[in-house]
């Protein structure tokens, strides 16, 4: 695990953009295609705004798969994952070869995990885009997390502090509009992901950054797992590197 304490935001965006464009080539160069997995919220904002506008990509070779979902939500509604990056992703990178979402609203959640499950597999994934949550969640695996599932995605219960952050972030009018459960990539499946590019801005994230940065590898911090990986790089602005001792 690596990470780099950016300037401000729009660095912090600029800089795992072009970390994740130089593993997305090399990997196209490597192979006919390439895997990818996005993360949503606003911790990606800034990263999928330079990831877009890169030019040494050939979208036509990419498969994206999506890290988590809202069972419940339709694809339309505000605060769905699936708008979020079918607006901010999809629509800009046209002639991408496939996008696998998670259909959230699936009559059966479990049914909807096994077909994803099955399209996934044992698929290389080359590079991961993920954030850290508030409450040190990894990609919707709220703590005490499950490090020892194997299968690739699952239905999750979100704790109170991770539907808050929603709340908070302004994706819900109020917190019972909040979603008590989604369906999230495991533990295990982003640990076999070749490459993490992990962005995480806010003070509000500092104590999960220190926690996963610097504390021990425990379930109660699901991010600290990241410890662990070899090739994962971590993009920190200056408000949540605060609570590190060292600043990179």
């Amino acid at each position: 695990m690596q990470y780099l304490v950016c300037l401000d935001k729009e660095e912090l965006g600029a800089q795992s953009a072009r970390k994740g464009t130089e593993i997305i080539t090399r990997a196209l160069a490597e192979n006919s295609t390439a895997n990818i997995v996005l993360a949503t919220g606003a911790s990606q904002f800034e990263m999928l705004k330079h990831l877009v506008e890169s030019k040494e990509i050939d979208w036509s070779r990419v498969t994206v798969f999506h890290l988590d979902e809202y069972i419940g939500l339709s694809k339309d509604h505000p605060a769905s994952f699936r708008k979020y990056l079918h607006d901010r992703f999809e629509l800009k990178v046209p002639g991408l070869r496939a996008f696998q979402y998670i259909q959230g609203d699936a009559r059966d959640p479990g049914g909807e995990c096994r077909r994803l499950n099955k399209l996934l597999g044992n698929i290389e994934i080359h590079a991961a885009f993920v954030g850290i949550g508030e409450n040190s969640h990894l990609a919707f695996n709220d703590p005490p997390a499950d490090f020892e599932v194997k299968d690739p995605y699952i239905i999750v219960k979100l704790d109170e502090n991770c539907r808050k952050q929603q709340m908070n972030e302004g994706w819900f009018k109020s917190f019972a509009e909040v979603p008590a459960s989604a369906i999230s990539m495991s533990i295990s499946r982003i640990m076999r992901c070749k490459a993490l590019i992990v962005s995480v801005p806010d003070a509000r994230k500092a104590k999960a950054v220190k926690c996963a940065i610097e504390g021990p590898v425990s379930a109660d911090c699901p991010s600290s797992i990241l410890q662990r990986h070899d090739n994962c790089f971590i993009y920190l602005d200056p408000q949540s590197a605060s609570l590190l001792k060292s600043k990179k």
